[in-house]
């Protein structure tokens, strides 16, 4: 296949909105379905200690089973949907007109970086570790990793995966949010010519903005009351810039090495990590406290060095410029 550019193909106004399209798809096809739906009691509950209430029979919560199943099944046919969207752009006369290309399936699989060569090398699904150097040496002393006392792996992998919670989590929602969120929305900034900078700090804005929604869903289950609105508020804004600076992380990943997969398994493991809780851990261990902190400096500085180090690939699509793009 040949591939070889002559400027952008779309303009930034179309490429922003296509990309607010998938993002309204994605998040707008859970609440269309009506088993996918979420459903609370429209009343005021006042809970003691600022946990979350008890669920009433009928109501519908994120974490039903039902519920789950319905979310995973129209997550996975609109990001389907979104990377067949992708495919028809790059078949458009208006495509064809900037580009010279024989196969456009092919064309399509690259720009969505699921051509199965993959990286050469292990590294790049090494960065994210490495920025956990810290929490990890935390769970060492923990003796919870793979191959230590308390880990158990019927329960620890087993258990996980095949529940549906841990399903969503650690399967089809890393997989089908990478699809949606990296390779479809990047392969249309490409599309439209923006750089390397704006697609790691801008591109990413979609993906935060597609957690919003959790706002209802904390504001039902804290009780309907202002303490669980502020809370509401305060979980989502952290959420929200929790989810775009990975999303720069992740769509760097996507960008140096043209592959969606180093990135997904970065949201897989990200996801198993959750939010690195330092306090906690020195509190836990009062006589590591040195070592924890030396290997959460050691994970930073690890981290910028191997963002730039390990995740080079000569032959990635996306980090050239276009008159040095390859050709296939």
């Amino acid at each position: 296949m040949f591939i070889s550019y002559y400027g952008p193909i779309m303009t930034a106004r179309a490429a922003h909105t296509f990309a607010a399209l998938f993002t309204f798809l994605y998040v707008g096809s859970l609440y269309a379905v009506k088993n996918a739906r979420l459903s609370f009691a429209a009343k005021t509950v006042r809970v003691p200690n600022g946990g979350p209430r008890v669920k009433e029979r009928d109501e519908r919560w994120r974490d039903d089973p039902d519920v789950i199943k319905a979310r995973l099944t129209v997550a996975s046919l609109v990001t389907l949907a979104c990377c067949a969207l992708v495919y028809f752009v790059v078949f458009t006369p208006l495509a064809r007109e900037h580009e010279v290309s024989f196969f456009t399936f092919e064309s399509t699989i690259i720009r969505l970086g699921l051509g199965l060569e993959g990286p050469h090398t292990v590294y790049p699904y090494l960065v994210a570790p490495m920025l956990f150097f810290g929490p990890l040496y935390a769970l060492s002393l923990a003796q919870m990793l793979p191959f230590q006392r308390c880990f158990v792996f019927r329960r620890d992998v087993i258990g996980v995966l095949f529940s549906w919670q841990g399903f969503r989590n650690f399967v089809v929602g890393p997989i089908t949010e990478e699809l949606v969120f990296r390779s479809c929305i990047l392969a249309i900034y490409k599309m439209n010519g923006a750089s390397e900078a704006a697609m790691i700090f801008v591109a990413p804005l979609w993906f935060g903005a597609a957690h919003l929604h959790h706002a209802w869903d904390c504001f039902n289950r804290y009780g309907r009351t202002w303490a669980a609105a502020r809370r509401a508020i305060l979980m989502t804004i952290f959420q929200s810039v929790y989810t775009t600076l990975f999303g720069a992380h992740s769509a760097f990943l996507f960008l140096r090495t043209g592959s969606v997969y180093p990135p997904i398994v970065s949201h897989i493991f990200c996801n198993i990590m959750g939010v690195p809780q330092m306090g906690e851990e020195l509190k836990r261990f009062p006589r590591n406290k040195r070592g924890i902190k030396i290997a959460y400096v050691v994970g930073v500085l690890g981290y910028i060095y191997a963002l730039g180090a390990w995740t080079r690939t000569d032959d990635s699509f996306y980090w050239r410029p276009y008159y040095e793009t390859p050709k296939f």
